[in-house]
């Protein structure tokens, strides 16, 4: 691991702070002010709940023309109304033949594809399997939005001057991705792992598609949204782990002091919203940003409490590790069954 870490440094020579002017407070409409996006197209998964929603509010009112792929319609349908320049599509990021629907769509549309947002995620849920066999959090936060973006891809491309935004979390800090055993089947199943692992393998998977995409004028990027309060990512998760990260009491409410502490759903969607716009990042790509800025790497000297949720910050090496990203990639294709070719 110390060669990948010291790879990792050399290859990622990008990954430091730029000194955006924004910070954890910042909202996503202060990240976007003064930025016209009239004219482009955006799509961004899971846009219909929390910070998602938000996203896709922020991105409408610059004038974006905004498809909320959903899989529960009728939630999304309710949550978006109201808001213009939206469309709400069936997709469910675990079954292969809704995302090819619903991109096969999408092309017949002709349409250019300036933004994808990789937002759609669960976390800490029990063992479940995709119909392949697949973990579900591995399957929904990473191989389900391989897949998209690879059927996507013609209208990245087509864009001449794309992003694409997978929405990450400072969770991929648990755990490195497991290449032996992906799936839980030759050790005990924990659900926090299955996160972290599927959180890493967002990171990696930016790294490599900026690699490839950046000569068509793709880039990608990942983030952390920040410890948010009010979205209902958790809502499966058991309480025992939020009261082991001393988040909450005995009685499972959370603590007001650690409360206050988290993000609003505006400032929670403010890095995914700056990864998406900013002028800052011409030319730059395949990066782990947070705070609305470029993340530092964290080599183990950035200390960490869950209750203190400003200190959760920092990329791991191992998840922006060019050499675990093209071994994720190729894996990635050999598990979907799907030759992403960026040419």
């Amino acid at each position: 691991m110390e060669h990948s870490a010291t790879t990792t440094v050399q290859s990622n020579h990008y990954q430091r702070p730029l000194g955006s002017g924004f910070d954890a407070f910042s909202t996503a409409e202060e990240v976007i002010k003064g930025i016209d996006l009239t004219g482009k197209t955006i799509i961004v998964t899971g846009g219909y709940a929390g910070i998602g929603l938000e996203t896709v509010r922020v991105f409408a009112e610059a004038g974006a023309q905004v498809i909320v792929p959903a899989r529960d319609l009728a939630k999304a349908t309710r949550n978006v109304s109201g808001i213009a320049n939206t469309t709400v599509e069936s997709l469910d990021l675990m079954d292969p033949a809704s995302i090819d629907s619903f991109a096969r769509k999408f092309l017949q549309s002709g349409r250019s594809l300036d933004i994808l947002v990789n937002n759609a995620g669960i976390m800490w849920v029990p063992l479940q399997r995709d119909a392949r066999g697949f973990e579900s959090q591995l399957s929904t936060n990473h191989l389900g939005h391989f897949q998209l973006t690879a059927r996507l891809w013609p209208a990245l491309k087509q864009a001449g001057h794309a992003r694409v935004i997978s929405v990450s979390s400072f969770g991929h800090h648990i755990a490195p991705f497991d290449f032996e055993d992906p799936n839980f089947e030759n050790r005990e199943y924990e659900t926090l792992m299955g996160y972290g692992q599927s959180k890493t393998a967002n990171n990696l998977f930016a790294v490599e598609l900026d690699r490839r995409g950046k000569a068509f004028g793709v880039r990608a990027f990942a983030l952390h949204p920040g410890s948010v309060n009010g979205t209902d990512l958790g809502r499966v998760a058991p309480m025992a782990l939020f009261q082991q990260m001393g988040t909450h009491d005995a009685d499972g409410n959370i603590y007001p002091e650690v409360a206050q502490k988290l993000k609003t759903i505006p400032q929670g969607a403010a890095t995914t919203v700056w990864c998406a716009t900013s002028p800052q990042l011409e030319n730059q790509g395949g990066l782990y940003c947070e705070n609305a800025d470029v993340s530092e790497i964290d080599h183990g000297d950035i200390e960490h409490r869950y209750d203190q949720p400003l200190t959760l910050r920092g990329v791991k090496p191992y998840s922006i590790d060019p050499e675990n990203a093209r071994r994720l990639w190729t894996l990635s294709e050999q598990m979907t069954g799907i030759t992403f070719e960026t040419n």
